[in-house]
C-alpha cells in the first residue's frame, strides 16, 4: 500500500471564450487521478491489476477541443439535474420552469450546457490521510431555465486506502430548485479502450428498479428485478442477458436505468448503512486482471448504463475508439424525473436547507 500523499496542477489549455482550464493530479502512491477544472473532470483514474500492471481506467480525452467540443460526459461532475425531466419540463411551489431539452423530448443532465460545460474554481485538499481537490461553481437563477442561485462544492479525495471519496454540498439563494448532482465516469476495469466491458462481473445490491418508455423516463412503477435480466443481486457478467429479447433492454438498447438501492421498502431510506450514511450500492470485478470496484453511497438510486450509445465516433487517450460496450457508467442519484414523480425521493431544495450526498468508489484487487 502506497502512503505518498502527492498533488500538482497543470495548464491544460484554454477554452473558445478565454478561461485557461488546469489539470490537477493526486496520488496515494498506487491510484494516481487527474481531474479538469473543465466540468470538474475525471480524466484519468490509473490503478494497478493483481499483477502490478498499471492502466487507466476510465474514459476520457488527452486534449481541451474535444472536451469542449464533444459531449459523451466523460468523467464529467454533472448539474443542476443528472439524468432527465420529461420535456424538460417541471412545477415547484405553482411555478412552471422550462430547461432547454437536449435528448429528443426530453432535458438530460441539467440541459445542453450543463455542469459538464463550465469551469470551476478549484482548491487543493490536502491533510495526512486523503489528498484530492474542492471544485466550486455559483449556477446564476435561470441558467438552462433553473431557479434560484445554486452554489455547489464537490469534493474529490483519494485516501490511503485507494478509495476516492465524493461529497456533494450546495444550497440555493432566492427561490427553490431542484437538484440531483452525480459524477459520469465511464470505467472499463481491463483499461480505457481495450475493448468490451461485458465480461466484467457485477454483484448491484438493487430489489427494485425503475423501468422506462420509449424516452427513457420512468413510468413511476418501481418494478422487482427477481426473474429478469436485471437482476444483479448475485455477482453476473455484464453481458451475460443483455441481448435477451426483454422490453426494457430494447428500449435501453441494453441497460440504461436506474436502480432502487437496498431492499424492496427501503426507497429513499439508508437501509444498511453505515454511521457515515453510506450503503453498499455495487461491485464491479473484472476476472482476466482481477481489478474490483466497489461503490458506496448515501444516495436512493443509480444509474447503470452499459455504454450502449458509444458508437466509434470518439477516440480516447490512448488513441482508440470506443465502441458500443467499451465501458459502464453507474451513477449514484435520485431518480430520473423526480420533480414531476411525487411518489419518488424528492429532489426539492429550498433556501435555507443545505444538499448533501457522498459516494466512495474503492479500487482493489481479486
Amino acid at each position: 500500500m502506497g502512503s505518498q500523499l502527492e498533488i500538482r496542477g497543470d495548464a491544460f489549455g484554454t477554452t473558445p471564450d478565454g478561461v485557461p482550464v488546469e489539470v490537477y493530479t493526486f496520488t496515494n502512491g498506487r491510484v494516481t487521478i487527474s481531474m479538469l477544472t473543465w466540468g470538474a473532470t475525471i480524466q484519468r483514474i490509473e490503478t494497478p491489476d493483481r499483477d502490478g500492471q498499471v492502466a487507466n481506467i476510465s474514459l476520457g480525452f488527452d486534449n481541451l477541443p474535444d472536451y469542449t467540443a464533444l459531449s459523451p460526459y466523460f468523467g464529467a461532475t454533472i448539474g443542476r439535474f443528472g439524468n432527465r425531466i420529461a420535456k424538460g419540463q417541471f412545477t415547484l411551489d405553482g411555478q412552471s420552469y422550462q430547461v432547454p431539452v437536449n435528448d429528443g423530448d426530453n432535458a438530460l443532465h441539467g440541459g445542453p450546457a450543463g455542469f459538464d460545460k463550465v469551469v470551476w474554481t478549484a482548491e487543493p485538499v490536502e491533510t495526512s490521510s486523503a489528498v484530492g481537490v474542492a471544485f466550486s461553481y455559483v449556477s446564476p437563477d435561470g441558467e438552462m431555465g433553473f431557479p434560484g442561485e445554486l452554489t455547489s462544492t464537490v469534493t474529490y479525495t483519494l485516501d490511503l486506502q485507494d478509495t476516492l471519496r465524493i461529497d456533494y454540498h450546495a444550497t440555493v439563494t432566492g427561490k427553490p430548485t431542484v437538484v440531483n448532482l452525480t459524477n459520469h465516469t465511464y470505467f472499463n476495469l481491463a483499461g480505457e479502450g481495450s475493448g468490451s466491458v461485458e465480461g466484467h462481473v457485477l454483484e448491484l445490491n438493487a430489489a427494485q428498479y425503475t423501468p422506462v418508455d420509449a424516452g427513457l423516463i420512468p413510468t413511476g412503477e418501481l418494478a422487482p428485478v427477481a426473474g429478469t435480466p436485471f437482476d444483479f443481486t448475485t455477482p453476473t457478467p455484464i453481458g451475460a442477458r443483455i441481448r435477451d429479447a426483454h422490453p426494457q433492454l430494447l428500449l435501453g438498447s441494453g441497460y440504461d436505468h436506474n436502480f432502487v438501492l437496498g431492499e424492496a421498502g427501503e426507497v429513499g431510506e439508508a437501509g444498511e448503512a453505515g454511521a457515515d450514511g453510506l450503503r453498499f450500492a455495487a461491485r464491479f470485478w473484472e476476472p482476466e486482471n482481477g481489478r474490483q470496484l466497489t461503490v458506496h453511497t448515501t444516495e436512493p438510486g443509480a444509474q447503470f448504463y452499459s455504454g450502449n450509445f458509444l458508437d466509434g465516433t470518439f477516440a480516447g487517450i490512448g488513441a482508440k475508439t470506443y465502441r458500443q460496450g467499451d465501458a459502464f457508467a453507474f451513477e449514484t442519484q435520485h431518480f430520473p424525473d423526480s420533480p414531476n414523480q411525487p411518489a419518488f425521493p424528492s429532489t426539492t431544495l429550498h433556501p435555507g436547507e443545505t444538499f448533501t450526498s457522498t459516494t466512495t468508489y474503492t479500487f482493489s484487487t481479486q
